[in-house]
This record gives structure tokens, C-alpha cells and sequence, in this order.
């Protein structure tokens, strides 16, 4: 085991970086592994209730809105309790309510157990976020956000690939592989993360209450840092709200195709932005931040330009033609470059 976590530190990507970055990074990893494995039927998944592509929708919506609700809420448990057991915590309630959601017997019930998954990923992804910032230094942060994206990617490159395996099982089995695989996330933060380490603090850490609300005031007046938030905000909408929880019923009932059509697109979508994390890591530490976020901006926005355009092919030269299941691949891999700047930019 040692011997395999020496070896992945020294790929380019980990290389000269601290070793919580590795950890985090596999930590990445198996979470996108089940998350992928799961997203692309959880909206076919909801509608076996007989709901509508709406309320099908919300399901994810919910998972999402929670997370933004409750991640100010995350933000105090970390610094009260530190990143090791916050985030061993939020994996541990995301895995429960998958497991339980996989019992769902109503779509209210499977819409209220997504929704507490929500407050753990929060509490996963802002500890996670913390710890990276405090053990990068500022020239290493634009190639730790790459790693750290990397283990999310190869794990959404891997979760699709098998997903269709899991669904023909059962429509259910996805929420219980994906309790599994954070469940392993959950052991790799207790076992590789050290407590000691992890309750160290800087003497600049230590100040009071109100000089952290000064820092907070003052960061929030800084144009890079709203941009940042920006950017994060834009980020999120695209792909929680629009990419995970509408690609899988658009390209059922807009492109009247099957699921392994949305899983295909995922994987495509997730391979070329692990192809090109590691060039826009280095684009934003020598380059700056700022062309990095305007070039996947830019790159983003064409994607889901493409997107509209393969629902207009589909109607136009009819469903049975492959000119709008073509224009869909292809948006979901422009997406999928842009998403590889927009990731590492705003860190």
C-alpha cells in the first residue's frame, strides 16, 4: 500500500505536491466512482414514481440546493472540528442516505434522503477544499485543484463505464454501489489522513472571531475572489443543475435514445477533461487565473451551445438519424474541456 501511494505521488500530476493532495485526490476518486455509476439513472430511477421530467429533475436539485444551503454550516464544523473528521462524517451521511434512498418505496421519500445527502457532500467538499488551501502554497494550488479534480474525473471516466452493468442488474443497485465506494472513501481519509497533522494551525489561524470576520469582509470586496464565487456558482448550475440532472432525460425523451447513450456521454465528458487538467493547471499557476477561467468559460459555453443544437438536429432530420446523437457526443466533450479550466482557475 505504501509502495502504490509513492508511486502515484510521483505522476506528473502529484509530483512536488504535499501528500494530502494525493489522499484527497483517491478520496476523489471513489466518490465520482459511485456518483457516476449512479447519476445517470437517478433521474429515469425518479421517474418510475410517475413524476415528470420536473419533479425528476429535483431530485438532483435538492441534493444540490442543500449543498449550498448548508455549506456556511460545513465551513463552522471545520474550523470547530477540523477537516479529518468533518470529512469522514459528510462521506459517512452521503453513504447512508444512498443506502437508504435505495429502499426508497416513494418519490417523496427518494427526494428527502437525496436532500440529507446534501448537507455531507457539503460537509465533504468544504473540508476537502480547506484542507487543499491550507497545505498548497499559492504556486501550487492551480496543479493541486487539477489533482484533486483528476480523482473526481477518472472516477466519473470509470463510473459510467461500468454503470450500464450495474442498472441491468437493477435500477436500485446504483445507490447501494454507490454507498460502497464511499464507504472506501470514508476508510482512505481515516487511515491516510492524520489527526495531528490535520489540528495544526498557524498562529495566524488562532485569532479571534472577529478578525476571521474581517478576513471574510475583506476577501469578499476582492474582485478575484467574487469572480472566483462566480465562476464556482456558474460551474455548479452547469453541471448540477443542467448537465446531471437534464442530459439523462434529454437524451431519452428529446433524443429518444437509451441510457447508455447519457452514460457514453458522460464518459466522454469526463475523459477529455482528465486529458486536459494537467495543461490547465499549469495555464493557471504560470498564466494566471483569469485566462484559464475565460478559456473554459468560453469552452463551456460553446458545449452547451452544441447541446441545444443536437436537440434541433434530432427534430429537424428526425430521431432515427445520428446527427443529433453526434452533436450531443460532441458538446459533452467541448463541455467536458471547458470544465478542466473552469475547475482549476478559481483555486
Amino acid at each position: 500500500m505504501r509502495r502504490l501511494g509513492r508511486a502515484i505521488r510521483r505522476t506528473p500530476l502529484l509530483a512536488d505536491l504535499p501528500r494530502e493532495v494525493a489522499v484527497l485526490a483517491t478520496i476523489a476518486f471513489f466518490v465520482a466512482l459511485g456518483f457516476g455509476i449512479l447519476i445517470p439513472s437517478l433521474p429515469v430511477f425518479a421517474s418510475t414514481f410517475g413524476v415528470n421530467a420536473f419533479q425528476a429533475g429535483l431530485v438532483i436539485s435538492a441534493f444540490a440546493l442543500v449543498r449550498f444551503v448548508t455549506a456556511p454550516l460545513a465551513g463552522i464544523l471545520v474550523n470547530r472540528w477540523g477537516e479529518r473528521t468533518v470529512l469522514s462524517s459528510g462521506l459517512l451521511i452521503v453513504a447512508l442516505s444512498s443506502l437508504v434512498a435505495g429502499f426508497s418505496q416513494s418519490y417523496g421519500q427518494l427526494l428527502v434522503l437525496r436532500g440529507a445527502g446534501g448537507l455531507g457532500s457539503s460537509m465533504f467538499t468544504v473540508s476537502a477544499m480547506a484542507l487543499l488551501l491550507r497545505v498548497t502554497s499559492s504556486e501550487q494550488r492551480g496543479r493541486a485543484s487539477s489533482a484533486f479534480h483528476g480523482g473526481f474525473l477518472f472516477g466519473g471516466v470509470a463510473g459510467p463505464a461500468v454503470g450500464g452493468l450495474v442498472v441491468a442488474w437493477s435500477i436500485r443497485a446504483p445507490f447501494f454501489v454507490y454507498a460502497v465506494t464511499l464507504l472506501v472513501a470514508t476508510a482512505v481519509s481515516l487511515i491516510f489522513l492524520s489527526r495531528v497533522r490535520l489540528h495544526e494551525r498557524d498562529e495566524a489561524d488562532a485569532g479571534s472571531n472577529t478578525n476571521k470576520r474581517e478576513e471574510l469582509r475583506a476577501a469578499l470586496k476582492n474582485p478575484a475572489y467574487q469572480a472566483a464565487i462566480g465562476s464556482n456558482l456558474i460551474t455548479g448550475f452547469v453541471i448540477f443543475g443542467l448537465r446531471a440532472s437534464i442530459v439523462p432525460l434529454f437524451v431519452v425523451e428529446g433524443l429518444q435514445r437509451g441510457a447508455s447513450v447519457s452514460g457514453i456521454g458522460f464518459l466522454i465528458a469526463a475523459g477529455v477533461q482528465a486529458i486536459f487538467l494537467l495543461p490547465a493547471g499549469r495555464m493557471a499557476d504560470t498564466r494566471g487565473r483569469r485566462p484559464a477561467l475565460l478559456f473554459g468559460t468560453i469552452a463551456s459555453a460553446g458545449g452547451m451551445a452544441l447541446l441545444a443544437l443536437s436537440d434541433v438536429a434530432a427534430n429537424t432530420l428526425g430521431t432515427a438519424g445520428l446527427a443529433g446523437v453526434t452533436l450531443f457526443l460532441i458538446a459533452m466533450a467541448v463541455q467536458g474541456f471547458g470544465g478542466a479550466f473552469m475547475g482549476s482557475a478559481p483555486s
